[in-house]
């Protein structure tokens, strides 16, 4: 199943907490994209937040906050070149 749009946007917002201090939220005011606003609530409602306009991650949402921070880092800092991969110009080992 590829990402639709909500939950892009509900991934962008998880990865605007900062994850080195529990007690830093994130306030969403009125006056924000609507998007941003509608990914906040549908968070709060998935129970990873503790307010509708967001607040501060729950114990599930700092799980998801630290996954969605973790795929980004590897797919936009090269993080994921570290990884051991098998050098494919090799023929594989015969048993």
């Amino acid at each position: 199943m590829p990402y639709t749009s909500d939950l892009v946007d509900e991934l962008n917002t998880l990865i605007r907490f900062d994850l080195t201090c529990n007690q830093l939220g994130v306030k969403v005011h009125k006056s924000a994209d609507a998007a941003v606003i509608a990914a906040t609530s549908r968070l709060y409602g998935k129970g990873l937040l503790t307010q509708v306009d967001g607040g501060y991650l729950t114990s599930l949402g700092r799980t998801a906050a630290e996954h969605a921070q973790a795929a980004l880092a590897l797919l936009t800092e090269g993080a994921a070149l570290t990884i051991h991969s098998p050098d494919l110009s090799r023929p594989a080992a015969q048993p």
